[in-house]
């Protein structure tokens, strides 16, 4: 990208504010930290940490690299003249000299040192997790003009990792919780948000972030990015047509295109398929009869990938049926189920005159789909509050479902069967399998899990295509991340920094001093005002254009998935 510039990439104000700090200032440090999570999309029980990744990728290919090939290595006259031209031309003639432009170049690096905690820590909030500070006295100003460009390559990384692991967690309840696979669970958090990126650079960044929980990714150029920086990494894909292909066989050939796709372009492996382009649920249900023994005698697994629609009732249907099937009698499982409705009612007791009403549910008994029917009374109590007098469970009545309202879990299931978990839950047979790539939130991933569970669906049942919504949806305020100056020295004077302003919450106060970050139990704990930014768990991992303390991406990984 011809047009940056690495003296260039910082914010107008921050040219001029070499010549606005006191006079014989020598030092300036700052740090960065994220300051709150109140804008944050995140599980209920979040415990206010975030992932820590990305700074070593933006030291090498910021800091060393683009400053080295666009400010250090070019010619002085070449630097001096293009800046120039820059500042002149937007904040007029000689606002800006040249004399510490000048120095900075016949340096030849960054005089700075950064002091960071180990990536893929899990940090808690209002805790840095780096500090910066200049290492030559005349290059005070070089601190704070870094940071725009930092803090512009960096909180993206940190936001997208921190929301990826919060999938992780998800979904690695629920395997614990219904037997599911945790080798699978690697690849259930599938990387689909390249295309709805800020940019190819951005799409490459947050792709790696989510690769730090999960291995499953489409976009490719997260690899490079990670290989680029941090060595090796598992991860991957597997064919998977889009709709154009599907057109491309028309309508009326469709299952054409199906029988194809499995028996001649891709007769073993996994192949994903869109099934959505027409009607979805006559290929769940029709396609796949017909196809049964094309797919059951593959060495490999169809995967069927919807692509519109609600993903919740899609994939776990309308109608949302408990499995009593452990129950030991259909009248135990219909009071079982009256019982639930029952609970459910009580936690909603209107206010009003007393009276009646029903309620009912749905519930899979012996392989069979019952809906029992509730009556509640309700009566005055203490002139204010009204409560469920008593109940009358109706004799349970078998029904049947169309597709949508048992939705393409069970599709599946009616077609192919499976096997049970070691906790007693139903997973597809491994020769199918389903994948939702449109509309996934966190709050959508967990109301499908949880309704699988439910229904007496294991977890592995399906994949989550996690897309732009959830990585490119977030600013940084998600997180309020902000690189803040806290000490300086000025004429050899250690000199304490804070801002606490009045009109603000206390989100934005921040920390005074010299600081250092020690480990107590799981957490990250700060200490500020102190007589050396030594010890603890901060170490140098940049100082004046070299690397140290550098770590490859399965160490990382580890650190933060144990």
């Amino acid at each position: 990208m011809k047009h940056l510039k690495a003296i260039n990439l910082a914010d107008f104000y921050k040219t001029g504010h070499y010549r606005q700090y006191a006079p014989g200032t020598q030092y300036v440090y700052s740090n960065w930290t994220c300051r709150s999570d109140k804008w944050a999309s995140t599980l209920p029980d979040f415990d206010h940490k975030v992932v820590f990744f990305g700074l070593q990728a933006v030291c090498k290919y910021l800091l060393n690299d683009l400053w080295k090939e666009t400010f250090f290595d070019k010619p002085l006259e070449e630097v001096l003249k293009e800046y120039k031209h820059r500042m002149d031309s937007s904040l007029g003639p000689n606002a800006v000299t040249l004399d510490h432009i000048t120095q900075l170049h016949t340096l030849g690096y960054l005089p700075v040192s950064i002091r960071a905690l180990p990536e893929g820590s899990r940090v808690n909030i209002r805790v840095p997790l780096f500090t910066i500070v200049n290492t030559l006295p005349e290059f005070y100003w070089i601190t704070n003009y870094l940071e725009t460009q930092i803090s512009a390559e960096l909180w993206q990384i940190i936001t997208n990792a921190t929301i990826a692991y919060e999938y992780r967690r998800l979904i690695d309840k629920y395997a614990e919780k219904t037997g599911g696979s945790k080798e699978f669970v690697e690849w259930q958090g599938h990387d689909f948000s390249m295309r709805g990126m800020g940019s190819c650079h951005d799409a490459a960044k947050s792709g790696a972030a989510h690769l730090l929980s999960f291995h499953g990714t489409d976009t490719i150029p997260a690899i490079d990015f990670v290989e680029a920086y941090y060595g090796s990494v598992v991860a991957g894909s597997v064919p998977a047509t889009e709709h154009s292909v599907m057109c491309m066989g028309g309508q009326e050939d469709e299952i054409e295109t199906f029988s194809r796709l499995i028996n001649e372009t891709y007769p073993s492996g996994i192949v994903s398929i869109v099934s959505d382009t027409w009607d979805f649920w006559q290929v769940i249900t029709e396609f796949t009869k017909k196809l049964k023994s094309d797919i059951l005698k593959r060495d490999g697994k169809v995967v069927f990938r919807p692509d519109s629609g609600d993903p919740v009732d899609i994939i776990c249907g309308t109608a949302q049926i408990k499995d009593l099937s452990s129950c030991s009698s259909l009248e135990d499982a219909a009071a079982e189920m009256g019982e639930d409705i029952e609970d459910v009612v009580r936690n909603e007791t209107p206010h009003g005159e007393a009276g009646s009403l029903e309620d009912y549910g749905y519930f899979k008994f012996d392989n069979k789909v019952y809906q029992v029917t509730v009556e509640f009374d309700w009566n005055r109590y203490d002139k204010q509050y009204y409560y469920i007098d008593g109940t009358r469970i109706g004799k349970p009545v078998e029904v049947n479902f169309t597709p949508e309202q048992k939705g393409a879990v069970e599709c599946l299931w009616d077609e192919f069967g499976g096997t049970l978990t070691s906790k007693g839950y139903k997973t597809l047979d491994s020769h199918v399998g389903l994948i939702y790539g449109d509309s996934i939130t966190l709050e959508r991933a967990s109301q499908i899990l949880e309704r699988l569970e439910a229904k007496g669906f294991s977890s592995d049942n399906i994949v989550f295509g996690i897309g732009s919504y959830t990585y490119q949806f977030v600013t940084r305020d998600t997180f309020g991340q902000a690189i803040k100056a806290t000490w300086g020295n000025v004429n050899g004077v250690a000199t304490p920094l804070s801002k606490k302003p009045k009109t603000d919450n206390g989100v934005k106060n921040s920390a005074t001093g010299l600081l250092r970050v020690f480990k107590r139990g799981n957490d990250f704990v700060l200490e500020d005002n102190q007589y050396t930014p030594i010890g603890g768990e901060l170490r140098i991992v940049y100082q004046d254009g070299k690397f140290t303390n550098e770590e490859d991406f399965a160490t990382i990984r580890e650190r933060l998935l144990g």
